[in-house]
């Protein structure tokens, strides 16, 4: 099995991969290199947004690509738009940068601005064929509340800060009665509270003969969380992505569990 036949269902019926190449805090300079060296790896998915300043070379990276962009799960988020016009000119502005006829998914990326008429610019984006799915991020409590009372197209998913020391135990069990599925910004912790260097991760990955970085996103994956790694180092992107040929065992989940915090690992949410 290769990293683009592991895959969850979304609540539309579309597959989603499990695992994306992420995008962001890539300079616009290096994103076009680091994009192809993933799509040619075999990552089955890009994710980026407005706000990276990178949609362009992205877009770049898939038109130069030898895979077909229907093989590609495209991915991107529009910025606190303040009206349904300007949502509406946001969603345009980034199929012309991705150069691409559609995206896969659109997220909107933070609870600012006008929730609702935002929501709404998406839903029509979708009805007009220009978007596969939407979905939220950095949604919570009665943001999310507020977008799910009045949504005639539910939000597939919402991506949130997940990762060893910020499980989401609390926001789990929310989300799956929403039918959202999460996604893992963040899920190495940008190496914060001595991500690569924990003993039980050391430990797990060590008994695997893979990497803590393998070992972390493995654990979100078997909890039904997608992940997004990212780096601009050739081996490393080649590495985030060999984590479909072994299983962590309940005693390594459950140890691995004891890790969480529950507290964000940045602060901000």
């Amino acid at each position: 099995m290769t990293a683009r036949d592991e895959t969850f269902t979304l609540n539309n019926g579309i597959k989603i991969p499990q695992i994306f190449f992420g995008t962001y805090e890539i300079p616009a300079r290096d994103t076009e290199k680091s994009v192809d060296q993933a799509l040619k790896d075999g990552y089955p998915g890009i994710d980026t947004a407005r706000d990276y300043g990178n949609e362009r070379e992205v877009g770049n990276a898939i038109k130069n690509s030898d895979i077909d962009r229907d093989d590609i799960f495209l991915t991107t988020k529009i910025e606190s738009p303040e009206s349904y016009d300007e949502a509406t000119k946001m969603i345009d502005e980034a199929l012309e940068k991705l150069q691409t006829d559609y995206i896969d998914l659109m997220l909107y990326h933070w609870p600012s601005g006008d929730l609702t008429e935002t929501y709404r610019a998406m839903e029509d984006a979708v009805k007009a064929g220009k978007l596969k799915s939407i979905g939220l991020s950095n949604f919570y409590g009665d943001d999310l509340d507020k977008i799910l009372k009045n949504a005639t197209i539910a939000p597939v998913v919402d991506q949130v800060e997940t990762n060893v020391f910020r499980q989401q135990k609390d926001f789990l069990p929310v989300a799956k009665k929403d039918n959202l599925r999460l996604e893992a910004w963040s899920p190495f912790a940008r190496g914060r509270n001595g991500f690569f260097t924990n003993e039980t991760l050391k430990k797990i990955a060590q008994d695997h003969n893979k990497t803590v970085g393998q070992v972390g996103l493995r654990f979100l994956i078997q909890n039904g969380i997608i992940v997004l790694p990212r780096s601009t180092k050739p081996d490393r992107i080649k590495s985030n992505l060999d984590i479909f040929n072994f299983e962590l065992s309940p005693d390594e989940m459950a140890e691995i569990g004891k890790l969480d915090t529950e507290k964000s690992q940045f602060g901000w949410l």
